[in-house]
Order: C-alpha cells, then structure tokens, then sequence
C-alpha cells in the first residue's frame, strides 16, 4: 500500500464522531446541526429542470474537457464577475466535479517529488483536502497560521526564504474556510511576486465567493491579477489558477460541478493529468451547469438569506462570546474562551445538554510553530433556514449562560 497514506490524519467530522461517542443529546430538543458547511437552501427550480430535460445526455460518454458551450459559460461568468478580459474558453478553463477533487488532483500535476523535500503550503486552519493532496503527491505540507490581527488572513511575511525555495505549490482560500478572511490586493501583490521569484503555483480555492454580507463582492485571484498587468502577454495569469463551484454559489452540492481556470499551461497541464484520472462531468450536469452559470438572480436571493441570518444571529451570539461578521463565506468563526470551556469541551457539552452542532476549531487547524490557531474557537455554519437558526442561537445563548450561572 501507498505509505504516505499513513501520514493522513481523520477527518475532522471523524474526530467530532469519536467526541460525541457515548453522548445522548438532551430528549427535549430537536437536533440542529451547524457543524458541516452543506447549503440547505432549495436548488432553483430551473436547475433542477435544465438538469432532467437533458437526461437523455446519459447515453453519451462526457469529455474531460467538457463541452464548448459549459466552457464558454464559465468563462463568461468570470468576466462578468470579476470585470477582466476575455479568457480563452478552450485553454483557460477545464470543469470540474466539484471544486474539491480538482483542489485534490492539482497537488498530483504540479508536485515533482524528485526534486528535494518538496514544500506545499497551506493557510492554517485550512481545507483538510490540502494536506491529503500534498502527502499524497509526494510533498509535505507547511502551515502559515492565520492571523487575527489581520482579520485571520494568513501572514506570508512570517514564511523563511529557505521554505519559500522548497515551496511548489501554494493553496489559499479566500474567502477563507473557517475564518471569512478575503485577501486583500496587498496580499495578492505579495503572493504574486514570491510566485515569480520561487516559480510555485498559486491554487486558489473561492468556492466561498458568491456569499458576503456587504454590499462589495469579494476580490478574486484572477481579478487581483488583472489589476496588476498580469492578464495578458505570453502567459497569462502566470502560475495562477483559481477553483470555483455551483455548490454554494447555487445550492446544488449534489450536483458536483465547478471550474478550474487561469494559466493555460497549467490548465494544459491539469488536463492531461485529469485525462487519465477519469473525471469527466455527466452531460445533464453540465447543461444544468450552464443554466445556473448564466443566472444571477438565484444567487442574488441566495445571498439575501444568507444576509438575513447573519444579522439576526450575531448579534445573538456576540452577548456570550467573542465573534464577529465575517467578510464572506457562511460560517461564524466564534472564540468561546469567555465560557471557561475549551472548543471541544463546548462542542461536547452544547450537544448533550441543547443537541446542537458546532465544529470545534482545532479539528480544522494543525499545531504549528507553537500553536493550534484554531483552538478555542468554534465553526458554526450557517446553512439552516433563518428560524433553525434562530432556535440554534438561542440555545447557544442560554447553554453559555447557565455556564455564567454555573460558574
């Protein structure tokens, strides 16, 4: 068997299994969960009918590539969104099934394990998938810590040039996973220029993107890029690739269908790789992907719910603990030390004594250069309707003060 598969560490909802174990939740209480990020919005109507009208697509094997009308989708969305020049549908963009097994399999085209001790770096806490893609792609990952003084974006300033040299890929997601933090054009500036002086890819995750509670969309990688002369020339975007997908943006998790795009040797690259792992998307999915890229509205009133909740919620949640509006993404990323409870002991006791779920933050965060930057928060995710909502704040509410009573 492959050893590097021992160097994988459980799952984060593995670990809450195993935290939970031998715990009976509170009988007078309906479970809530706002531990795992899955959308409970409906999925439009449209989407659900462009998807069925196209089933008759099942008796077609799909390209990896996809289908020209599904790429020139994509491609249209990104510049409408991010306001850039026009990209090649056929050379910078590849659809995906879902953003997470592209953000996996990236780490397998671009790794060259022959060269030594291979770096991947990470945002810490962070999307476990990245770990997993690094060890099993023959690197090890390196964790930057996220910084609270900086609205928890990660500080690459605290990165030695010895680990910069070894570093071949980077993966950054902003909006970040669990903290909300969007980087700023500063932020991209930095990243880009250390890409070109060490040669490393940028994987940029923004599968959060389309959720944000002001009225400015979050800055985009690609849109980052542009803004610095970096679009155009011989190699467009260089080491520059982004992940995107329909999953939150249009409520269809299910459904499995995002987009890798940017520079298009990497994306030359990534195709091949994908050729031959066999990851083509289904024909009805990718015509039900086309019909949701095209439309705004849906993800217009998506986003309204998702505003509504947290304005009602957070100022619930801000009389018992420590939390604040984050700048995109759908999850509060709480620090509950004000309990006098660990994040685990909080998680634990909130699910025995209310039957809520809430994800302890250390399970997203490795220890690293002294600390666990997830320890002594909690991720709540805010995918329920606005009342399951509002029934899960309360509770939280008055579990953290009968601990003030208590204590």
């Amino acid at each position: 068997m492959n050893p590097h598969l021992d160097k994988l560490h459980p799952y984060p909802f593995e670990k809450l299994r195993e935290l939970f174990a031998g715990v009976t939740p509170h009988a007078d209480y309906a479970p809530i969960s706002l531990g795992i990020g899955e959308p409970k919005h409906p999925t439009p109507a449209f989407i659900e009918k462009a998807l069925t009208h196209a089933i008759a697509g099942l008796a077609n094997y799909p390209s990896t590539i996809g289908s020209e009308p599904l790429r020139a989708a994509i491609a249209g969305w990104l510049e409408r969104r991010y306001a850039i020049p026009a990209l090649d549908p056929a050379t910078m963009v590849l659809p995906v099934n879902g953003s997470r097994e592209a953000l996996f399999g990236i780490a397998h085209a671009v790794i060259d394990a022959s060269r030594p001790d291979p770096l991947v770096l990470s945002p810490n806490p962070f999307y476990q998938i990245y770990e997993g893609a690094a060890y099993l792609a023959g690197a090890s990952p390196w964790f930057v810590n996220s910084d609270p003084a900086r609205n928890f974006a990660p500080d690459f300033s605290t990165v030695p040039d010895d680990v910069w040299a070894r570093v071949q890929l980077l993966y950054i997601c902003s909006p970040g996973n669990p903290t909300g933090a969007v980087l700023s054009q500063g932020d991209w500036r930095e990243l880009f220029e250390l890409s070109d002086r060490h040669g490393f890819v940028i994987a940029a995750d923004e599968c959060y993107s389309e959720i944000y509670c002001g009225a400015t969309p979050p800055l985009g990688a690609l849109e980052a890029a542009h803004a610095l002369g970096r679009s155009s020339g011989e190699r467009p975007y260089a080491n520059l690739i982004v992940f995107s997908s329909l999953s939150k943006r249009s409520n269809v998790p299910g459904m499995r269908s995002g987009f890798v795009a940017g520079d298009p040797q990497v994306i030359k690259k990534f195709l091949l790789y994908r050729t031959y792992s066999g990851g083509a998307m289904s024909p009805p999915v990718q015509t039900a992907s086309i019909a949701a890229w095209n439309d705004e509205t849906h993800v217009q009133d998506n986003r309204t719910l998702y505003k509504e909740k947290f304005s009602l919620i957070t100022p619930l949640l801000r009389q018992v603990m420590d939390v604040e509006l984050p700048d995109a993404g759908f999850y509060l990323w709480a620090d509950v030390r004000r309990t006098g409870l660990s994040d685990t002991e909080f998680a634990r006791r909130l699910y025995a004594e209310y039957n809520v779920t809430v994800l302890p933050g250390s399970y997203l965060a490795r220890d690293a250069h002294g600390t666990n930057p997830g320890r002594n928060r909690i991720r709540m995710a805010l995918v329920a309707g606005v009342d399951e909502g509002l029934e899960a704040a309360t509770r939280i509410v008055q579990f953290c003060q009968n601990l003030r009573t208590a204590s």
